[in-house]
């Protein structure tokens, strides 16, 4: 969740400047308080963001090496003193970390005991003074840092550095994301590629349990026992310049605008619509057990949550397995009952969210097939599940998530007709006729979320109109219920009001005694098979003087007689239409946080990347 870059070379560079232009490409990740230390210069912290941090940072500030951090508070307030990177009490160790160290107090009051006098009320802090203490018994700082790291228990990817030998820099890993960047003559250590590509595309993963060492000549990397690991670099093959924003005001309306692109991209040499046929390069090994599951799990968190929720209905109608959608941070501290006939699939746009991580080993340890759906090539999850599929939907900076689950539903899509054609038609399975129909449907999807992107200055007005109210609810139902429950989290996320996802049908249980002429109504009510029912819940919200912006069909002329705003999509088959939904819906909570003058791109208390529980 926090964000970490380590830089260490000789090629003259400033560390100073190649550190602080890091840290702005990590700043999706955590932005209450930013720290930057240099063996040459020290260290300097400061609460905010990088450009706080670029304001405090003197012009005398440079150096050949060093790490630096982007927090978004845990263990402490977000204040100067908590801020990374924390040092030890003799000021030669110092560190960045992204994690949570569990055993903290203990190791904390046996430091006090030592002699150790602590600044900040961070967890991290006892980390340097761990190395501290061992280094005065060896004198090695590589097995100081490995002593230390064998007391820690908890989440942590972290960076340490040694003013006894400014040129070296140790990384570990355990729960939280690290990428080595192998350049010429100078080595990076982050917590994704981000900051490393504008300097290299050639990078090593660390996995958990790992400890590398990166001079400017070279790393090295073993486990947390001294074993030497070998493993071969990956080359990174997006560059900085697509994580800009590319002319638009912000990175959630860039990423909104790239449905089209992402996709297709998603399709791409996937789909043989002629035939009915998906080929997912990223199943064939598991092909033979996947036609013999008898029941599938999905586990998310946040808007991939959702995106298995409108999975559930596609798979279990066009597919015919039973399928349940979990709460990754819920999942594994029940007691599930898997076995070899289950599919466990995880959906996570980063490939590093904590919860859903440690669901699939979870469900790995309860014998289960593990599948993944991920946006980030080579993260955690798609390394430690059985097979999966890649979005390919490039990256996605802004912290709300737009693009990444639009291509999770294509995913989903896919994977449908993928399963639904290993089976035969009277076991539940799909048909040519049907998989045809859906893949040529879907390959019209690009061109109609296009057309709905053009009609954004209206989406804009509608939002406008609404910007000053306090409360909004969406609903709707089958595929679009989900729909209402992301309507209103994007709402929520960015603009900070009480919005609410109901199922239709459920607001006379209830959530309609919160009805009148102030509390608007979001309803998704395309012509489908519940369109009726649909507009009999709208009827029961006007009764009660309620506000209501529908999302309709296009060439629906009833509906506005209804209701008082109302948006129209173009007409798609019914399991693909909350890919179209969602988008006029995402630029609704775009359009109104931003009326209200509100960061959209960096939501408060909100970072991309989840990396802690």
């Amino acid at each position: 969740m926090c964000g970490i870059f380590a830089y260490t070379g000789k090629n003259g560079k400033d560390a100073g400047g190649v550190l602080l232009d890091g840290l702005l490409s990590l700043e999706y990740r955590g932005y209450d308080s930013a720290g930057i230390y240099t063996p040459e210069s020290g260290s300097i912290k400061t609460p905010g963001a990088v450009a706080e941090l670029r304001k405090k940072m003197p012009a005398s500030f440079t150096g050949k090496s060093g790490i630096a951090h982007l927090r978004w508070a845990t263990h402490g307030e977000p204040t100067e003193k908590n801020a990374h990177p924390h040092a030890s009490g003799d000021g030669e160790i110092w560190v960045v970390h992204n994690g949570i160290i569990e055993n903290f107090k203990e190791l904390k009051a046996k430091l006090v005991v030592q002699g150790h006098t602590f600044l900040s009320d961070s967890d991290t802090e006892v980390l340097p003074h761990l190395v501290e203490e061992h280094l005065k018994k060896t004198k090695d700082f590589e097995k100081a840092a490995l002593m230390a790291l064998n007391e820690v228990r908890g989440t942590y990817g972290i960076a340490l550095q040694y003013k006894g030998e400014p040129d070296k820099i140790i990384a570990a890993r355990m729960g939280s994301p690290i990428v080595l960047g192998l350049g010429d003559g100078e080595h990076f250590i982050a917590s994704d590629p981000s900051p490393i590509l504008p300097h290299t595309k050639k990078v090593v993963f660390l996995e958990d349990g790992e400890v590398a060492i990166i001079t400017p000549d070279g790393h090295s990397i073993t486990k947390l026992d001294a074993t030497k690991v070998n493993r071969i670099a990956t080359e990174i093959d997006w560059n900085a310049e697509e994580a800009q924003k590319g002319g638009y005001e912000h990175f959630m309306l860039k990423e909104i605008m790239e449905g089209p692109d992402v996709i297709e991209n998603t399709l791409r040499g996937r789909l043989i619509a002629e035939k009915g046929m998906v080929k997912l390069g990223g199943l064939e090994s598991v092909a033979t057990e996947l036609a013999q599951i008898e029941r599938i799990i999905i586990v998310a968190c946040g808007s991939a949550h959702i995106a298995g929720l409108i999975g559930e209905y596609m798979l279990e109608e066009f597919a015919g397995i039973p399928v349940e959608v979990e709460h990754a941070s819920e999942f594994r501290y029940r007691s599930p009952v898997l076995n070899q006939r289950t599919a466990l699939i995880a959906i996570s746009q980063s490939g590093e969210t904590l919860d859903t991580l440690e669901a699939v080993r979870e469900g790995k340890r309860r014998g289960a097939l593990t599948l993944g759906i991920v946006n980030a090539v080579g993260s955690t999850i798609a390394r430690e599940t059985d097979a999966g599929v890649y979005n390919h939907a490039g990256p996605e900076v802004s912290v709300a998530s737009t693009k990444a689950l639009i291509s999770e539903l294509a995913a989903l899509v896919l994977l449908t007709i993928f399963l639904g054609r290993q089976r035969l038609p009277g076991q539940g399975g799909m048909s040519e006729k049907t998989a045809k129909e859906i893949a040529l449907a879907l390959k019209e999807l690009p061109n109609k979320v296009q057309h709905i992107l053009d009609t954004k200055q209206k989406i804009e007005k509608i939002a406008k109109k609404y910007a000053g109210v306090r409360d909004f609810i969406f609903i709707g139902r089958k595929y679009n219920y989900p729909v209402a429950f992301e309507g209103a989290l994007k709402l929520k996320e960015i603009s900070y009001i009480h919005a609410e996802g109901y199922g239709a049908g459920e607001m006379k249980h209830g959530p309609i005694a919160m009805i009148d002429e102030h509390f608007p109504t979001f309803a998704i009510v395309p012509q489908d098979s519940v369109y009726e029912k649909n507009v009999s819940n709208i009827h029961e919200i006007k009764a009660r003087k309620g506000p209501v912006i529908a999302l309709a069909t296009e060439g629906d002329t009833e509906i506005g007689k209804l209701v008082n705003d109302v948006l129209f999509v173009p007409s798609t088959l019914e399991m693909l239409a909350p890919i179209l939904n969602i988008v006029p819906l995402q630029l609704f909570a775009y359009y109104f946080a931003k009326e209200k003058g509100l960061n959209v791109d960096r939501p408060r208390n909100l970072a991309k990347s989840v990396t802690v529980e």
